[in-house]
């Protein structure tokens, strides 16, 4: 029967129907759909790893092991797997193995923006490329048979539009397909001496999968009525050219992105007057169709630069679009906030008000750097905060003793901040670290992690004391705080600061949105004794705002965190 599916949801639908048995992620928008998804499926292990490198190599582990696997990531977190990448691509599975990666193109919740497909033809890996929630379902299954054919890990590269739309799939049965493991050091060992005999191997593989795609159905030439211009596109631009132009020019589709084809490529641009390339993002296809020598139009046309919209590609065609009814006047900026009660905001505002140079992370509290807080000076990559402050303590030979601190999330800091505190002990770095503890991985939509005590199922597991963990590596002062009490924080934020070694505060309270978290009533402002000096609005809690020169709170979102009291000096906040 058919069903509306998320493109996330439809590439779990993919696995589960591959028979795909074992699934380690971790949580990034726009992929975390897709393990959540696939963890509903009884017949499919699925779990959380701490970061995406370890959810790679447990994915290729299940693969020597003879069971279909699959590991799935944002676009920034294909750096972080990088390493195992390049050198699973030498060694091959033994079981299909998919890796998903999902592009968020436009920046919607994202440090940088990144094109995956470099990966593919850098590491010499195929990658497919749906466009849709139907193609989600079938590439993913597909990408099983190719890597099984072709003794190769398989990219399934999704992007922000296709990921969390909606479309219509078939679903169909799962199909179970079971191996075992041979040994085989010459192909598994990459020392040297073999790795220098498997890379022609995979040479010969980028050869017979560029014949493939020759004749795979996964690139498709549909026909036009006007041969004048043809276009060649992929994943979401195909859906932009297909609305805006419908089927009035022939269009090459590449739902195999790499390696692509020659000869179906020449003989396309052959067959029209003017080529015309419709990507988003880099001019991947682009730079391909000139190594054979085309003439084509690309991004001198479209930029490289954010994403592209079905009027973009209208009017770069010159082409007339309609776009439908419009809102009158103009909308209102909403820019990011922490939530009502979010207990980081409690923190920032005792960093702000101590004025030091913060090094922030990945993470809900990276909002920590909005106005009015504005207390965060570098945002880079998951863990970086750690490192950094490392280094820009080291480098200041003891100026910045006293003033710097790191910020970084219970989840991040499992992810890749513990390496950095090794460091930090290890050469001794007189800095402080801060790890917020919020008690899930909030900005992804509160997945599990180490810290917390329950795995992707929700069941109960080993939990990581943070706490013992940092004095483990080294770390001899360590203390939890609680962001709630401005006076606790900014006490101990004094103490850290003033030892001389390096020290961890834990600043500990759970998301104020959990389902378990309960809340005090909200507040409520004594008109009489508010006198409109607004510094209540000085934590930017998006539940207070001035009317008519008074303090007001809004009870809707109002949690009773008791904040803003502690910062009211004439008692005009109380509890209901």
């Amino acid at each position: 029967m058919k069903q509306l599916m998320l493109g996330n949801e439809a590439v779990a639908r993919g696995l589960f129907e591959a028979g795909c048995s074992f699934v380690s992620s971790y949580p990034g928008t726009p992929s975390t759909e897709i393990t959540e998804a696939v963890a509903k499926y009884p017949e499919v292990y699925a779990e959380w790893a701490p970061n995406e490198k370890v959810a790679m190599e447990a994915a290729f582990g299940a693969s020597l092991a003879g069971r279909r696997s699959f590991c799935g990531m944002k676009h920034v977190g294909l750096n972080v797997a990088a390493d195992p990448l390049f050198t699973i691509s030498y060694t091959g599975v033994n079981a299909g193995m998919v890796i998903g990666v999902a592009d968020d193109a436009g920046m919607h919740s994202s440090q940088n923006e990144q094109d995956s497909r470099h990966y593919a033809r850098a590491a010499k890996i195929p990658m497919l490329e749906p466009s849709d929630s139907a193609e989600a379902l079938e590439f993913t299954k597909q990408a099983y048979e190719i890597s099984e054919q072709f003794d190769t890990p398989v990219l399934v590269k999704m992007c922000t539009r296709v990921s969390h739309s909606q479309s219509i799939v078939e679903p169909g049965e799962r199909v179970e397909k079971i191996g075992e493991y041979k040994k085989d050091i010459p192909k598994y060992v990459m020392m040297p001496g073999n790795a220098k005999r498997r890379h022609p191997v995979v040479e010969a593989r980028t050869a017979a999968l560029t014949a493939y795609a020759e004749e795979t159905e996964l690139n498709r030439i549909e026909p036009g009525a006007d041969s004048k211009m043809g276009i060649i596109t992929s994943s979401t631009s195909y859906q932009y050219v297909k609305e805006v132009l419908g089927d009035q020019y022939p269009v090459l589709k590449l739902g195999m992105i790499w390696p692509m084809p020659e000869k179906k490529i020449r003989e396309f641009a052959a067959s029209v007057s003017l080529l015309v390339i419709v990507e988003e993002l880099d001019g991947f296809i682009e730079g391909h169709c000139r190594d054979l020598g085309l003439a084509c139009v690309g991004k001198a046309n479209f930029s490289n630069i954010g994403e592209l919209m079905p009027l973009t590609v209208a009017q770069q065609l010159s082409t007339p679009w309609a776009v439908g009814a419009k809102v009158d006047g103009e909308i209102p900026p909403r820019p990011p906030v922490m939530c009502a009660g979010c207990p980081h905001r409690g923190l920032f505002y005792t960093l702000k008000k101590n004025k030091l140079t913060v090094l922030g992370d990945i993470g809900c509290y990276t909002l920590g750097a909005v106005a009015p807080l504005a207390a965060v000076d570098t945002v880079i990559c998951m863990g970086a905060s750690v490192s950094g402050i490392h280094g820009f303590s080291k480098s200041q030979q003891g100026k910045a003793d006293g003033k710097t601190v790191a910020v970084i999330g219970d989840s991040t800091f499992m992810h890749s901040g513990i390496t950095g505190l090794v460091n930090m002990a290890y050469n001794e770095s007189n800095a402080t670290v801060i790890i917020v503890d919020n008690s899930i991985t909030g900005m992804t939509g509160h997945q599990q992690n180490p810290t917390t005590g329950f795995n992707l199922k929700g069941d109960p597991c080993a939990k990581i004391d943070l706490e013992s963990l940092c004095r483990a590596v080294g770390i001899r002062r360590v203390r939890v705080v609680d962001p709630y009490d401005l006076a606790q924080c900014d006490a101990a934020i004094k103490e850290e600061l003033a030892a001389n070694e390096p020290s961890v505060i834990i600043s500990r309270r759970p998301c104020a949105l959990l389902k378990y978290v309960k809340h005090k009533a909200p507040l409520t402002v004594d008109t009489d004794k508010c006198v409109g000096c607004k510094a209540c609005m000085q934590i930017g809690c998006p539940a207070i705002s001035i009317i008519d020169g008074k303090a007001k709170v809004d009870a809707t979102q109002c949690v009773g965190c008791g904040i803003c009291q502690q910062l009211c000096k004439l008692g005009a906040l109380k509890e209901v």
